[in-house]
């Protein structure tokens, strides 16, 4: 291995192999950053078998073709440090090739290699493209859906912790649950060669989103492979194992005909659950609202034995056709205000059994555009 590259280009392509990295696996060699030489270009790629980054820089080749694997922290870190300088070489030690030179202006570091026969095989990027997709579109998709979802150390159901991809009729249905509340987004799909459904772990697909905010790169392709799908922008490509369970039905929870409108203004709804979250009970965090029927405003209420409780009349733009008294789990309805960027937002009520549906109101920002929630109800002993 003998090469010069630039600096920039070396530093960017290792920052984003890194988020791959399987730095807590019990294999040794996930921890390691496989580098490749093939003709001008130099592959840097990371993989924790969840999830894999390939990032292809310009270099020139001053050997042959080769493959070294080196600790990726550590390369992360000498990436993070180099001195300013436009270039960096790299060597393999000639005698025993177990160590690789690496020089930049005056600092030099000699690093130990691992095993690249123990390296796992990352997949090639396959031939046939089933979808392109705006990036900022995608972005917006993941920041209303991904939290919705359980981690992966929460539970058992596997299903729960993921982003269920739906491509279907030029659009794509990105969707996340964790069996009390469900996020929906739905945007357009540039191109759509194949429809087809794809469970993705919503931590590998916010990894995914932090390797697109630093590529210069405005449309994702989506390729599928086997048990994977793969999202390829500019030289980057990002692999992600999807999960073998089937996502429960949300359709049928999404409510239809709820007759109850509560529309608030934005911030002032938050902050004021934001507030009132302070006295709700650890348990169940609890938050309720009463309305009255010829009343343009609400009262949010919540109470603990331990912290005392709150309350607060918050306005609304129309008052309710009947009175309602509901309560919710405060983060809930605060994660979904968070997230959003209209102005105004409606909670669709029916009565305090059946869950409510939350929706951006006009007018919609165009960020919004697509999205609903569904929260179900915390049933309080009287």
């Amino acid at each position: 291995m003998d090469f010069v590259c630039a600096k920039s280009d070396f530093v960017f392509g290792v920052r984003l192999a890194s988020y791959a990295l399987g730095t807590r696996s019990s294999m040794p060699i996930l921890a390691g950053l496989k580098m490749e030489i093939g003709g001008t270009h130099l592959s840097l790629q990371a993989t924790d078998l969840e999830r894999a980054v390939r990032c292809e820089i310009p270099i020139e080749n001053r050997g042959g073709t080769e493959t070294a694997v080196l600790n990726g922290a550590i390369l992360n870190q000498i990436a993070s440090h180099l001195p300013a300088d436009e270039k960096i070489t790299f060597r393999t030690d000639e005698g025993s090739r177990t160590t690789v030179a690496l020089r930049c202006g005056e600092t030099s570091f000699d690093l130990p290699t691992l095993p690249a026969e123990d390296y796992p095989e990352i997949a090639a990027l396959p031939s046939a493209k089933i979808a392109s997709i705006r990036v900022g579109d995608f972005h917006h998709g993941l920041e209303h859906t991904a939290f919705a979802a359980l981690k992966a150390g929460e539970t058992t159901r596997m299903s729960l912790t993921g982003v269920d991809l739906v491509l279907k009729a030029n659009q794509l249905r990105m969707v996340a649950t964790n069996g009390y509340r469900l996020a929906v987004k739905t945007i357009d799909v540039a191109e759509c060669e194949e429809e087809g459904e794809y469970l993705i772990e919503a931590s590998v697909l916010t990894d995914l989103d932090r390797v697109l905010a630093q590529i210069d790169s405005d449309t994702l392709d989506l390729r599928r492979g086997e048990g994977q799908l793969f999202f390829h922008a500019g030289a980057v490509t990002f692999m992600a194992r999807t999960i073998g369970e089937e996502f429960p039905d949300f359709e049928r929870v999404i409510p239809r005909d709820n007759p109850i409108a509560l529309t608030f203004e934005r911030r002032t709804l938050l902050e004021a659950l934001q507030r009132i979250q302070i006295t709700a009970a650890e348990d169940s965090g609890a938050i309720t609202i009463r309305g009255a029927a010829d009343e343009t405003a609400v009262r949010i209420h919540s109470s603990s034995k331990d912290k005392g409780e709150a309350e607060e009349r918050v306005r609304l733009k129309k008052a309710p056709i009947k009175p309602v008294e509901i309560s919710f789990r405060a983060e809930y309805v605060i994660d979904v205000l968070k997230r959003l960027a209209s102005d105004t937002v409606t909670i669709w009520l029916a009565e305090a059994r059946k869950a409510g549906l939350v929706e951006p109101a006009d007018p919609i920002a165009a960020a919004d555009q697509g999205f609903l929630y569904v929260c179900m109800p915390v049933l309080l002993s009287s």
